[in-house]
């Protein structure tokens, strides 16, 4: 029989974790080739005959998801596998669509064949969109077992955006770690605040080898999953986050609704400063597909730096990257501080971006007035400086969960905002932990 030859359609992440588990070393199929989208600078480059095993010796090649149909028809591919996250149903349909209509199998991995088993106990922390504060309930998750005594250890969703062999597995204890693996602005933004906790975090490309590293240390592994992807790990314990201000997006979104679905508890989130009927219809779509699970009611608070710095100013709003772009969230934290504290004005930085980031601007035209704080590589970095510092306005709002004024050089006066996680009345995170602690 002749091998069925794959395309792994992926964005640096979960194409390759499946890759690893189900393909690397199946000798009934032959993978030809992953497709990037989302992540800027993938394409064009290889996944290593290093990480690759021993059926390619050569690597494996990553396309633009653009050229699919062309692989499709030039090589003779009958097996098409999705393999990335926070996608709506729709447009997963339509890219179903393209596959089968070129006659080729269109496939996806479910999570018994893409979940290792640890030895020991998992929380997984997960979403149904990507910016619903998965980060701030992971964080408070710690901050539970951690006062109970027990050693935490986070491992976080890939984000390899740079040499892939030698990201295979990424250990980071102290914020030099992050210099030392020359970590973007969006690996830096979900790193550092668990390293500021105390907490040790893992991540790289192949996460059955971290998941044995990271057991080395940890009572308990923590997944602190991105987007809203499964967990890689099987969990004894999972938690999903759900956001109001996107409401019925927790049954819409791809694999955010598996999450909904799977969920032992479910935290709706942001319940501070969403409309009470948003909150309702989040209530009843959880009620409706997974009346189990244990549900827990959420505020974000947010904290300024220097709130009363805000009043009367003209502010640049810089805002977490992807929460705005693939997240489709029209404003976050950093606004909603500045309307609270009394900003004359929101600047709209769109006539002073630059390079890569009037990019950002094409691809995703609904962002409006804010900065989306990209961060995949050097340049992208760059662009944003340059971008911040072209804009004429009195103050920058940081609204990122690190302090950009850290990694760039701002010409202006800043005021830092920061979030965390509140439960409201009971149950709460305490008493769904009770078993682990």
């Amino acid at each position: 029989m002749s091998l069925k030859k794959v395309v792994i359609m992926g964005a640096a992440g979960r194409d390759f974790h499946n890759f690893n588990l189900f393909f690397r070393d199946n000798k009934d199929y032959e993978v030809v080739a992953f497709t990037a989208t989302q992540i800027p600078d993938i394409a064009g480059r290889k996944y290593p005959a290093e990480l690759a095993g021993k059926l390619y010796p050569k690597g494996i090649p990553i396309f633009d998801e653009k050229e699919l149909p062309k692989i499709m028809k030039d090589k003779g591919i009958d097996l098409v596998v999705f393999s990335y996250s926070d996608i709506a149903h729709e447009d997963i349909m339509h890219k179903a669509s393209l596959v089968l209509a070129e006659g080729v199998s269109f496939m996806f991995l479910g999570p018994k064949e893409t979940m290792v088993k640890s030895k020991k106990p998992v929380i997984s922390i997960c979403a149904v969109r990507t910016g619903c504060g998965k980060s701030q309930t992971t964080r408070r998750v710690s901050e539970i077992l951690r006062a109970a005594g027990k050693k935490v250890v986070a491992i976080r969703h890939p984000m390899p955006y740079g040499d892939l062999a030698k990201q295979k597995v990424q250990r980071f204890a102290t914020l030099k770690d992050l210099d030392k693996h020359k970590c973007t602005i969006e690996e830096r933004e979900e790193y550092e605040p668990h390293i500021m906790n105390g907490v040790i975090v893992y991540a790289g490309v192949d996460y059955e080898a971290i998941l044995r590293e990271a057991e080395k240390e940890a009572d308990v592994v923590l997944w602190d999953g991105g987007n809203n992807d499964t967990p890689f790990y099987k969990s004894d314990l999972e938690i999903v986050v759900v956001d109001p201000h996107r409401p019925g997006h927790e049954v819409g979104y791809h694999p955010g609704e598996t999450n909904t679905r799977r969920a032992d508890v479910i935290v709706i989130n942001k319940v501070d400063t969403a409309d009470i009927d948003n909150i309702d219809e989040v209530r009843y779509n959880v009620n409706a597909v997974n009346p189990r699970a244990t549900v827990i009611e959420a505020a974000s608070p947010l904290s300024v730096s220097k709130p009363m710095a805000i009043r009367g100013k003209k502010v640049l709003v810089v805002e977490d990257g992807p929460t705005l772009t693939h997240g489709e969230m029209a404003y976050g934290a950093g606004v909603m501080a500045a309307r609270k504290y009394g900003a004359a004005e929101l600047v709209d930085p769109r006539p002073y971006a630059v390079a890569s980031i009037q990019e950002t601007y094409r691809k995703y035209p609904d962002i409006g007035i804010l900065l989306p704080a990209m961060g995949y590589g050097d340049k992208q970095v760059k662009d944003l400086e340059t971008t911040i510092n072209k804009t004429k306005c009195d103050l920058v709002v940081i609204a990122t969960p690190i302090d950009l004024s850290r990694i760039i050089k701002i010409n202006k006066p800043t005021v830092r905002v920061e979030y965390s996680l509140s439960e409201i009345g009971r149950p709460n995170l305490e008493d769904v932990l009770e078993k682990f602690v």
